[in-house]
This record gives structure tokens, sequence and C-alpha cells, in this order.
């Protein structure tokens, strides 16, 4: 296949990815309000892990990783799923979906920082004023929420964290994703999210003597509906497609798709669970999408690796 042609395929599969990411947020939103994060994070792992299986038992795909392997991916799956996600479902209790859109679209940023940091990549004076810019749209909606801030503070600042692992995960995500195949990162990191998830929620049940609780939400038809797009679409087909994107694009070309996301994640929640859009919102994601495309565009001299999930 041609690279013209094989870059296409990946410009393609980044679109996707940020689509079904934009999504996400409003989907996790909903299940949430109907279980504990825990149980959605077990649940949602538990169905992608088992669909992602059955290609693999029946030997359409080869998974051929040694435990050496298998010690150099792990890493990666407790920055994401584990930490992003669980982050992320606990931020959205107390947060709304466009929120978690426009907090989300900081990845960038602080994959720019993590790369200086930690693979001590340079960046320009006007790189760096960008990235305040972008900072600047997030203390922005802070400032603009109010005594709703404080209450809401927790919710925010677990997205913040969540993002901060997301972009660890794009930092060391893309050297593995040129020795690995998609599929064998995405087998393994759904192992670690399946398993992690699944024996919290069984323990914190047992401990508190509520195990019928864990299967209780499977009898939400809206529940369900919710669980299949996270398990199927955001969590299984969106880390395939990030993988294919970072196989054969610089991260920091896929991280500007983190601003179609944030677009669809207002959009959705604001459409599909009636949340209240402000004008602050809109400024504050304007200030942050501006910092970022600005960031990736101002004459970068080396590759940073950095992506952007949900």
């Amino acid at each position: 296949m041609n690279t013209t042609r094989t870059r296409a395929y990946a410009y393609t599969a980044a679109v996707m990815y940020a689509a079904i990411i934009g999504l996400s947020f409003l989907f996790v939103k909903m299940t949430v309000n109907v279980a504990h994060p825990m149980d959605v994070l077990a649940h949602r792992f538990a169905l992608s892990l088992l669909v992602v299986s059955i290609p693999v038992v029946l030997g359409w795909i080869k998974i051929r990783l040694t435990l050496r392997d298998l010690w150099r991916i792990i890493p990666l799956g407790l920055l994401s799923p584990v930490l992003f996600f669980a982050f992320q479902a606990f931020g959205l209790v107390s947060s709304n979906s466009s929120e978690a859109g426009i907090i989300q679209a900081m990845a960038p940023v602080f994959t720019l920082v993590l790369a200086s940091v930690f693979l001590k990549e340079r960046t320009s004076v006007l790189q760096k004023l960008f990235l305040l810019l972008s900072v600047a749209g997030v203390v922005f909606i802070f400032l603009m929420k109010g005594s709703g801030m404080i209450g809401n503070f927790k919710g925010i600042a677990l997205l913040l964290l969540s993002t901060v692992c997301f972009a660890g995960y794009g930092v060391l995500a893309r050297p593995l994703t040129q020795k690995y195949k998609p599929m064998e990162l995405t087998w393994v990191t759904l192992w670690v999210g399946c398993l992690v998830f699944n024996f919290s929620a069984v323990i914190r049940h047992l401990s508190s003597g509520t195990i019928s609780d864990y299967v209780k939400p499977l009898g939400d038809a809206s529940y369900l509906g919710a669980l299949a797009y996270l398990a199927l679409l955001s969590t299984m087909i969106s880390t395939l497609l990030s993988s294919y994107s970072l196989t054969h694009l610089e991260a920091s070309k896929m991280s500007v798709f983190s601003n179609f996301s944030t677009l669809i994640s207002i959009a959705g929640g604001a459409w599909i669970l009636h949340e209240p859009v402000s004008g602050y919102h809109v400024v504050g994601a304007l200030l942050i999408i501006a910092g970022v495309l600005g960031t990736n565009m101002s004459g970068r001299k080396h590759r940073l690796v950095s992506d952007v999930k949900a």
C-alpha cells in the first residue's frame, strides 16, 4: 500500500476516533447515573475483552507476546485504561459531559509538558505562550462558574488528572506502537483494565454486603445501550483506531483531532442530555482549542510524542 493511501487511512481512523471519544463522555454520564462508577468500568471492560477475545480464540487473529513484552505493555494499561478511565468516570459523577470534553482538550498541552520533562523535547517561547493560552481557557471556566465551582471542584480536578494520565499514555504509547501491533496493545490493555476494575468492584461489594448490586444495573435497558457504546466503540474500537493512527502518524499531528472531540462532546451533551452550555463554556473551549492548535503549529523542530482517548 502506498504511503499516501496509508496516511489517508490513518487520518480517517483519527477522525473516527475523535468522533467516538467526543460522544463517549455523555454515555459515561448516562451510566454513572445508574450504577457506581467502579461497576460501570468493570462491566465495560469485561464486555470489551469478551468481544475482542472471540477472533483471538477462534484463531482469526494471532497474539504472539512473550512475558517480557507483557511487562513492557502493562504500564501502558495502568495509565490507560485504569487511571484514565477511573478518574474520568468518578469525575463525571459531579461534572457534565460538556465540561469533560473541554478539559480533555488540554491533553496535547499536558503531553507537550511531559515530553519536555521526560523526553527532553525543546519548546519555543511561542509554544509556551500558546500553552498558557490553553491553561487560561480552563482557568476562565473555573472562575466563571463562581459558587458552582466549589461544589464541582472535585469533578473537574479528577477530569484534569484523567487528562494528565492520558497524556502520559501518549508519551508511552508512541514507541510501543512501532514495536507491537494495534491488536496486541489492545489485547493486553483490555486485560489489565478488566482484571483491575472487576477485582475492585467485587471487593467493594463483598466488603459492603451488596454483591447483588454488581449485576443489578444490567437489567436496565438504557444502561445496557450506553454500556455497549462504551465497551465496543469507545473502548475496543477507539483503542484500535488510536493504535493504528499512531503507527502511521506523528502523535503531535493526531493530537489536533482532540479539538474535534471537544466540539462533539459539547454538542452531544447539550442536545442529548440537555446539559446547560453557557457562553463561558464556549469562550473557554475556544481558548483551549486555539492554544492547542497554536502549540502544535508554531514551528516545532522536534516530533512530540502525544496522543488524545476516552
